[in-house]
């Protein structure tokens, strides 16, 4: 989220992934996908910087060796044990007579 100035002085956070335009026409205009427009005391360039500086953070927290650690980790077996009864299940198309859970014995 990035902070922006309402004309009343009022502090505001949008999304930036939720602007599609910003128009400076002496006010800036910021302008949403839903069609709401907001004016804003900031200037655009202000704006502009303040989502750069927004998606360099993302993109910096994506990078650091603890994310990397997490998302390129190998899953390691949970220990569970795959029983005879459902190999032979799958191994014969679901055709074999063989119970799946015990309680069907």
């Amino acid at each position: 989220m990035i902070a922006v100035t309402r004309l009343d002085k009022q502090l505001m956070y949008l999304n930036p992934d939720h602007i599609i335009c910003i128009e400076e026409t002496p006010d800036t205009v910021i302008t949403l996908f839903n069609g709401n427009r907001y004016i804003v005391v900031d200037r655009a360039n202000t704006v502009i910087s303040r989502i750069v500086a927004f998606r360099a953070r993302i993109s910096h927290r994506a990078s650091l060796p603890a994310a990397k650690r997490y998302l390129g980790r190998n899953l390691a077996p949970t220990g569970h044990k795959i029983s005879d009864d459902v190999l032979s299940i799958h191994s014969a198309g679901g055709q074999n007579n063989t119970p799946f859970h015990s309680r069907d014995y």
